[in-house]
């Protein structure tokens, strides 16, 4: 069994750990969780349940638990909009807090054919950030890098030089993110807005789904993602890019702190990734060749996604 430090940080939190967790939430919540199929393990454990229409999202520890209650609040507030956007299971505890760790549930989004666009992502963002958030929503702001401060203390098994060159660049992103000067208003930020954080249903209807880092700050930082993925990684075409630009109505990569957000993305991606390298060799290979280009920003990112 985990230890009390391992469950407040996180470190430990495998796949089998949180299949353990996974079956306990199911028996309070009434739910059968046997036959349960791990969809991704990440900041989250996400299982699709083989008995009922239900994911059921886990997440690393008490940490979280602001987050993980946020995204309900926020999937709430958007279903009243009419914003097309992953629900919760609204007749259960929203969230529980199983062995430290806190457990939502959320209705099953049947797919349908085929993936979202990159045009269809610039044209949700575009309309997400022209809502205004309710009074009794209080939204933190973006969280620029407080999980890759957890990741990097929590981590047992990184090498002393690897930790050391993380925190320092942490500290230096800290620096440069202070000194930046945004051009667009306040308002609500997805905080991870990629296209696989889009989902088709059988309708083709595109949903957004992942509402945990749901934050009250600048646009830019959900435009950061897409734009680093084009600029760094080369991960779109230069048509993909160009219909979520044209949807969205702005090319982040004109503006001056651009170089700042990408530095930004370019660390949280490392950082996440690290969370798993016990899970298999390719991740661990993955992590590697991530912190080793971080460490001259100016070397071309062959990166693959993970």
């Amino acid at each position: 069994m985990p230890s009390d430090a391992e469950r407040s940080t996180g470190e430990g939190f495998t796949s089998g750990a949180a299949t353990q967790v996974l079956a306990a939430a199911c028996r309070r919540a009434g739910l059968d969780g046997d036959g349960a199929r791990l969809i991704r393990l990440g900041e989250n454990a996400l299982f699709r349940l083989a008995a009922h229409p239900v994911v059921v999202r886990i997440a690393r520890s008490t940490e979280y638990l602001d987050s993980a209650r946020g995204g309900v609040q926020v999937s709430r507030w958007l279903s009243r909009e009419g914003f097309p956007v992953t629900r919760v299971v609204e007749d259960l505890e929203q969230p529980m807090v199983v062995d430290g760790h806190p457990v939502t549930f959320w209705h099953l989004i049947e797919e349908g054919d085929r993936k979202a666009t990159y045009g269809e992502l610039g044209a949700v963002l575009r309309d997400l950030h022209s809502l205004s958030l309710p009074d009794t929503l209080n939204l933190p702001p973006y969280p620029v890098l407080d999980r890759t401060d957890r990741r990097i203390n929590a981590a047992v098994d990184i090498p002393e030089d690897d930790r050391a060159f993380l925190r320092k660049r942490a500290r230096e992103l800290r620096d440069r993110v202070a000194d930046l000067r945004f051009e667009s208003e306040k308002g609500p930020v997805h905080g991870d807005a990629h296209v696989q954080n889009l989902m088709v249903d059988r309708n083709d209807q595109v949903i957004l789904i992942d509402l945990e880092r749901f934050s009250f700050d600048h646009p830019e930082w959900d435009l950061m993602v897409t734009a680093t993925e084009h600029h760094s990684l080369g991960w779109q075409t230069k048509e993909q890019y160009g219909a979520f630009v044209g949807a969205y109505g702005r090319d982040l990569r004109t503006w001056s702190g651009f170089s700042t957000l990408r530095a930004v993305q370019e660390f949280n991606m490392t950082t996440w990734l690290r969370q798993n390298v016990s899970e298999s060799a390719e991740t661990a290979a993955e992590y590697a060749r991530r912190i080793s280009s971080l460490r001259n920003e100016d070397a071309p990112r062959d990166w693959n996604p993970g």
